[in-house]
C-alpha cells in the first residue's frame, strides 16, 4: 500500500485529492532518491534520514513546508509566484496553478544543502 494513500483518501474534496496527488506524484517522480513518509499528518520526503519537505492540506490551499531555512533563499520567488507564506510554511491556493519549477529549486537546495545533515530537522544556530 501506497505510504500517502490513506492520507489522500481522506481528502473530501475530489478536486484538491487530485491536486494534493499531482504534486506528490511529481515529487516521487522527479526526485526518485527520496524516501516518503508520513508524519504528523502530513505526507512527506526524506533523505538519508533527513527531513526535506512536507505538505498538508486545509480548506483553500496547500501547505508547503520546506523548513524555516527556505525563507533565506525564496521568500521573494514565493511572493513572485502569488503563494501566501509564513516562516515556516508557503500556501498553495486551490484556486492557483502550482509553480513545479519553483518546488523543484526548492526540494533540490535542501537536498544538497542537507547532504551532510546527521539529523532529522537543521540545527537551529542562534
Amino acid at each position: 500500500m501506497d505510504v500517502f494513500e490513506d492520507f489522500l483518501n481522506n481528502i473530501e474534496d475530489e478536486t484538491h485529492r487530485q491536486r494534493m496527488a499531482d504534486i506528490l506524484n511529481w515529487v516521487e517522480k522527479t526526485f526518485p532518491n527520496l524516501n516518503k513518509r508520513f508524519a504528523w499528518n502530513q505526507p512527506m520526503f526524506t533523505d538519508h534520514g533527513t527531513f526535506i519537505i512536507g505538505f498538508s492540506v486545509a480548506k483553500k490551499h496547500i501547505a508547503v513546508a520546506p523548513e524555516e531555512k527556505w525563507m533565506d533563499q525564496f521568500a521573494s520567488k514565493v511572493e513572485a509566484a502569488g503563494y501566501g507564506h509564513g516562516s515556516h510554511i508557503f500556501r498553495i491556493g486551490f484556486d492557483q496553478d502550482v509553480n513545479y519549477d519553483l518546488l523543484k529549486d526548492l526540494i533540490g537546495y535542501n537536498i544538497e544543502d542537507k547532504k551532510d545533515c546527521e539529523t532529522f530537522w537543521r540545527k537551529r544556530v542562534n
